[in-house]
């Protein structure tokens, strides 16, 4: 059909439907035009609205999202809702025009004020032609204009006898705003026997009763978070615009876009134009005039002006949420404003707590800050007094201090300094504008205001100018009376510290934090003579002090991969912090000893930590994710140790920053690379070990990630290099494990038994308790499979021992298949923990091993039944055939013929072959 605007389409009359009956084209109310093919004294319909538009070019096919959607026309409702630029008309019009089994779908697009005859008009039109492209099905009797109750009824009943059902595609639905018009077509839905089929592409949920199909599964939504450009799809988009882009710089505009495909293409036409992609790149932002005007037009300019206006006045901040938003604003709806421009996501993006904090798309973010700069000064000061309050009085005193300094509020600045610096320690750096320097005077008669300056400069990770405020605040503080100068150099090293943390020298923050403790009070707590000649004194204690040393030295010991020593440190820290009420500090410690516990095999008090800090107010909102990340990290290696790796992914995949920074990056590594064996990637489990080798810090975290790799390119063939990684690696307990787990694979089981570590010494205490139980299983194997049944058992109701009190799962049911056996043996002859051990039974089934070259698959010609399935589980214990057949209520001659039946099957002569086979097979 030709796309002219202008072009008009003629629609047949006197066409009959299915059964026979007379068009309803000639029979309602309306008869229709026969030039435009609408009803007498209705302008003429446009092709250009009843066919899919052509997509922008270049074309670039995503089958997720196209596999997303056919999977979605499957149902009676698919709906593509997300605010503009996010593709919708573009991935609806790719998949119309698609290649598929049957007509094409009918298409319409919805025009601004769409009346209910007009719309009807047009179905009526696209509902036409559809039928008329399907040579199985006569066309349906559609009306021309909003159908009557028995017309509807009748279309109703034409649809739900047809062969094959009717796509209808809507796209900007959104446009519809009485829900009167779409009456008819909800009645269609409801009772066409699933022969009508929505797709519709809308900027927000149109006046359908939707939840009816949500209730019921039958709604397809396809949100703007599906829309987004993955950074793979990142990379294709420049590619077929011929743009040249490094890695690095693809992952940057992928997280400044945030996946918007319009931002993208607007990105992909500036970068075309410029020699430096790369630096292109960063100075792309929602103030280029592109961008700025279609934010403006297409996202703005549609909101009520009440929204625009909170949105603009809670520019002042990074995040906010509803509390916040009505100090700003002074208006008590502005969270129900707010929670309303994010309904249908995109552009004002909800972080998931309660209560939920909002922040804007960074690129509608650097719109928003220039709206907020046209207020008249006093308002933007006013503002951010508010701010400070706000953030002061709800323990968030990096940002009240930020604000403080913005509004000129310089008395404010220096007391959140003084009073609150323990909390003001670099986090992950926020990209904020930098305050105005405070004005000389007022730094030359209180220095501590520059040394706030440089508190907030180093928080948002800006190192240079936190250093050049610090000098001018030494500068300036010569002259002070020594009980303050000595209060001046407390806060003068913590900021020290902080740019120590912040450039990544390790000596130089342990120099800076033994500094930090040179400084603290020599009383315990003051005296009456304290701290006369400054009002301020007393702030900050001796616990304080060590809370922020020691956080430091266990940040340091943790990048270099020393976890005994981190641990300690984090653990003294930890209750300084508490007792001094500094939950930052606090959040900053407990999170990190989750992680430390988890990685020691401590599961159950990992778990109770990592809770704990997630708990923790710094935890709501969008604050502190690097802190609560590890948290998130120590949840994952505590389920990915119990052997629940859905979740392990699922909490993986929450811990954000912490994945990235020495020591996390590394037990991060192990967890993940864990995940993708036991999954069957080991391709992906070895690229994962190996990159992080390359960057691991000390040899406790290099022999263990070594240990790992070295196993897994054992289980795929690549003998040498597991050997070769173990010669590298050195001693200690993980990489001798692997080495006797090598040796045993190679069938020499007594080179295993000299390899394996001392599981039982007293050093073993201190090794990760998951190596330890790891050796634990493999000298029991070892003893079992020496013919040392009895000592076999011992090792082995040890190892549960050790395993029981934190739920360890996974050393069982992913180990050799020899400790399968052992483990089912248990049962037969009692264990302590039988019902663990029936748990491990069936966690070891439902992992089965992958047949390889030493252990080929192997599968019965005949199948068990169910009830042979059932009696052999009963011949693994002591019962005799009467008594089994009492147990399941069969006589004994039925027992007998299902007995002959598994001895047949399994090829056994006797009962204990017979179990001996089940179990090699994994049937019980």
């Amino acid at each position: 059909m030709p796309e002219e605007a202008d072009q008009v389409v003629t629609a047949p009359s006197g066409t009959s439907d299915i059964t026979g009956t007379p068009d309803l084209l000639t029979t309602g109310l309306d008869s229709p035009d026969v030039a435009g093919g609408a009803p007498s004294g209705a302008p003429p319909l446009l092709a250009s609205r009843l066919t899919p538009p052509a997509p922008p070019e270049p074309v670039l096919l995503r089958p997720r999202l196209l596999d997303r959607l056919e999977q979605g026309a499957s149902g009676p409702v698919t709906l593509v809702c997300a605010p503009a630029g996010w593709g919708k008309t573009t991935l609806l019009s790719t998949w119309a025009q698609g290649e598929r089994d049957g007509p094409a779908p009918a298409w319409v697009t919805v025009a601004e004020g769409e009346t209910t005859r007009r719309l009807w008009g047009y179905l009526a039109a696209a509902l036409r032609t559809a039928a008329a492209d399907d040579p199985d099905d006569g066309p349906p009797p559609v009306p021309d204009g909003p159908p009557r109750p028995e017309q509807l009824e009748t279309l109703a009943a034409a649809l739900a006898a047809r062969e094959r059902p009717v796509l209808l595609v809507l796209d900007d639905l959104h446009r519809v705003t009485d829900p009167a018009a779409l009456t008819g077509l909800e009645f269609l839905l409801r009772h066409s026997d699933g022969r009508l089929r929505l797709v519709a592409g809308a900027r927000g949920e149109p006046p359908l009763a939707l939840h009816r199909w949500r209730l019921a599964g039958e709604l397809t939504v396809i949100g703007a978070d599906d829309l987004a450009f993955t950074a793979d799809e990142v990379a294709d988009l420049l590619v077929a615009h011929g743009v040249a882009v490094p890695a690095p710089a693809v992952a940057r505009l992928a997280e400044r876009t945030t996946g918007w495909p319009a931002g993208l293409r607007f990105a992909a036409l500036a970068l075309g134009d410029g020699a430096d992609p790369a630096r292109a790149v960063e100075r792309f932002a929602g103030d280029q005039p592109d961008v700025a005007a279609y934010l403006r037009d297409e996202v703005l300019a549609p909101l009520e002006p009440a929204t625009r206006d909170v949105l603009r006045r809670v520019a002042v901040a990074v995040a906010v949420h509803a509390d916040l938003a009505a100090a700003l604003t002074g208006r008590p709806d502005a969270g129900h404003l707010l929670a309303e421009a994010a309904r249908e996501g995109g552009f004002l993006h909800r972080d998931g707590v309660s209560p939920q904090w909002y922040r804007p798309h960074p690129l509608l973010a650097d719109v928003l800050r220039d709206e907020l700069d046209r207020l008249p000064a006093d308002e933007v000061r006013e503002l951010h007094r508010r701010a400070t309050g706000w953030y002061g009085t709800h323990d968030r005193p990096a940002e009240a201090l930020r604000h403080a300094l913005l509004a000129g509020a310089w008395a404010d600045a220096t007391e959140l300094l003084v009073t609150r610096w323990p909390e003001l320690a670099p986090d992950e750096p926020a990209a904020v504008p930098a305050p105005p320097e405070p004005p000389a005077e007022a730094v030359r008669r209180d220095p501590e205001l520059a040394l706030a300056a440089a508190a907030e400069r180093a928080h948002a990770g800006d190192r240079a100018a936190a250093d050049a405020q610090l000098r001018r605040a030494l500068a300036d503080a010569a002259g002070l009376p020594a009980p303050r100068r000595d209060r001046f150099g407390r806060l003068a090293a913590a900021v020290e510290l902080n740019l120590a943390r912040l450039g990544g020298d390790h000596e130089e923050v342990r120099r800076a934090a033994d500094r930090l403790l040179a400084t603290g009070p020599a009383q315990e707590s003051p005296g009456p003579d304290d701290g006369a000649g400054d009002p301020r004194a007393g702030s900050a204690e001796r616990d304080d002090v060590r809370a922020v040393a020691g956080a430091a030295h266990g940040l340091v010991a943790l990048a270099e991969g020393e976890l005994s020593t981190a641990r300690d440190r984090f653990a003294t820290a930890r209750e300084a912090a508490r007792r001094a009420g500094r939950s930052r500090t606090e959040l900053l410690c407990v999170s990190r000893s989750a992680l430390l516990e988890a990685a020691r095999g401590a599961l159950r008090a990992a778990e109770e930590l990592a809770r704990e800090a997630l708990a923790m107010p710094p935890c709501q909102g969008w604050s502190s994710r690097s802190d609560c990340g590890y948290a998130y990290l120590a949840l994952a290696f505590v389920d990915w140790q119990r052997d629940r790796p859905a979740e392990a992914t699922a909490h993986l995949a929450l811990a954000g920053p912490a994945g990235a920074e020495p020591g996390g990056a590394a037990l991060t590594a192990l967890c993940r690379a864990g995940l993708l064996a036991d999954g069957g990637d080991p391709g992906g489990a070895l690229r994962t070990l190996a990159q992080a080798r390359t960057a691991t810090p000390g040899p406790e975290l290099g022999a263990w990630l070594a240990a790992d790799e070295a196993q897994v390119r054992a289980v795929v063939g690549d003998v040498d290099s597991a050997r070769a990684l173990l010669d590298a690696a050195g001693d200690g307990p993980a990489p001798a494990l692997a080495d006797a787990r090598l040796r045993l694979r190679a069938g020499d089981a007594r080179a295993a038994e000299r390899a394996l570590p001392d599981w039982t010494g007293p050093a073993a205490a201190d090794w990760p308790l998951p190596v330890r139980l790891g050796a634990g299983l493999l000298d029991a194997a070892l003893a079992d499979a020496s013919g040392d049944a009895r000592r076999a058992g011992r090792l082995l109701e040890e190892v549960l021992a050790l395993a029981e009190p934190d739920g360890f799962r996974r050393v069982f049911t992913r180990a050799e298949p020899g400790v399968r056996d052992l483990l089912a043996a248990r049962l037969d002859s009692g264990t302590a923990y039988w019902a663990t051990v029936s748990e491990l039974v069936r966690g070891v089934d439902a992992h089965p091993v992958a047949a390889t070259a030493d252990n080929p698959a192997r599968t019965l010609d005949e199948p068990l039944t169910e009830r042979e399935l059932t009696i052999l589980r009963y011949l693994q214990s002591i019962l005799s055939n009467v008594e089994i057949a009492a147990e399941l209520s069969l006589s004994v001659n039925t027992v007998k013929t299902h007995v002959r039946n598994i001895y047949r099957k399994l090829d056994a002569t006797r009962r204990r072959d017979a179990v001996r086979r089940a179990r090699e097979l994994r049937l019980i």
